[in-house]
């Protein structure tokens, strides 16, 4: 036998069609369902059917188990996933854009998930992420997945460089089509499931409406302003913006307007042109190195959102756990709160959390 592996099952047909290729592989496989506490019991609306932690998520991901004939248990993940959504809203709360996803793969999917798995004897944690783990020359490697369309590496940036010997990705050399034809084919049931929404506590996507929700007491309204200070309208909370954002912005404008900035101290909104979203580079904290932590400059691709085009850029280690990057050409839209991810090719080195746009 290869080995005992736990498997985070979402009831998704990624991670279903992950567990049905580990028991063909051999592999002693036990799923895992977190039970966040993010939706309720009456899950069964068409927008809740997109996220990955409902009730009937949950039903799906048993009945997949059971298919499959793997043990299969409910674990209650809902404190440990409350430090998640107040990350949430905190740092929105100041001015940044946060990537809850990011955070949910660091703190509970590859760490309290796995210390869990480690109780069971496990020998591997397994996902259904779009990436690949590859035994490289002297350790192993977290690369891109083969689909780049779906390529989720950018997400797992913060894993502990311990652990990437014991994960498993068994879908990261598929394409989303090959994954939906072979649901269909283990008659899995969910070949045709939607994929989850990005944030999924926010089924709805409208995250100013659920941060006011759970924080009525914020008091973020300020004014909307041009870059020489001109108050151009007023706006019921600075939460409802991020770096670039164009539409929704409340008001008129004979040209297209993007958001530039957002400062917390006096609630404003600053707009400006396409052109001002430009940026040379980026200041980055709490960096997490999946390769030896480089002692001089060097020279990578960084990419800086998850839908972002991965840029040439050099990047110099300052402090214990920092980095200054520049690019070689300007970047639009860096965006605070966001991760800056270092990529080889297609091989993940490390990534951090954007502090600030360098002009």
């Amino acid at each position: 036998m290869p080995g005992r592996v736990v498997l985070a099952m979402s009831g998704g047909v990624d991670s279903s069609v992950a567990a049905y290729i580990l028991k063909k592989q051999g592999y002693e496989v036990v799923g895992l369902f977190m039970r966040t506490g993010a939706h309720g019991p009456d899950d069964d609306t068409p927008s809740h059917k997109k996220g990955c932690c409902s009730a009937s998520d949950a039903s799906d991901a048993r009945r997949v188990a059971d298919r499959l004939d793997i043990p299969f248990h409910a674990l209650d993940f809902e404190s440990d996933f409350n430090r998640i959504i107040d990350y949430f809203i905190d740092e929105y709360a100041v001015g940044r854009t946060p990537n809850p996803c990011v955070v949910c793969n660091n703190w509970l999917k590859f760490g309290k998930l796995w210390s869990y798995g480690k109780q069971l004897g496990a020998d591997f944690i397994a996902t259904g992420h779009y990436a690949q783990i590859v035994a490289g020359d002297a350790e192993p490697e977290l690369r891109r997945a083969v689909d780049a369309g779906k390529d989720q590496s950018y997400v797992l940036f913060g894993l502990r460089r311990s652990v990437l010997g014991h994960l498993l990705f068994p879908i990261g050399g598929l394409h989303k089509e090959e994954v939906r034809s072979t649901a269909r084919e283990a008659i899995l049931g969910v070949a045709d499931k939607p994929d989850s929404v990005e944030i999924c506590f926010v089924p709805d996507q409208d995250h100013a409406a659920f941060i006011r929700k759970r924080r009525p007491e914020l008091t973020t309204a300020g004014n909307i302003v041009d870059t020489s200070g001109k108050v151009l309208g007023p706006h019921d909370g600075f939460e409802k913006f991020t770096i670039g954002q164009r539409k929704g912005l409340g008001f008129g404008s004979a040209s297209r307007r993007y958001v530039l900035d957002i400062v917390p101290e006096t609630h404003e909104v600053v707009i400006g042109d396409k052109e001002e979203l430009l940026a040379a580079g980026l200041q980055a904290s709490r960096v997490n190195w999946l390769i030896d932590r480089p002692t001089t400059g060097f020279r990578c691709e960084a990419k800086i959102r998850y839908r972002h085009t991965a840029a040439p850029a050099l990047v110099e280690v300052n402090g214990d756990d920092g980095a200054v990057v520049r690019f070689a050409e300007p970047q639009s839209a860096i965006t605070p709160g966001q991760a800056v991810v270092f990529y080889d090719g297609d091989r993940v080195l490390g990534g951090g959390w954007i502090e600030e746009a360098l002009l």
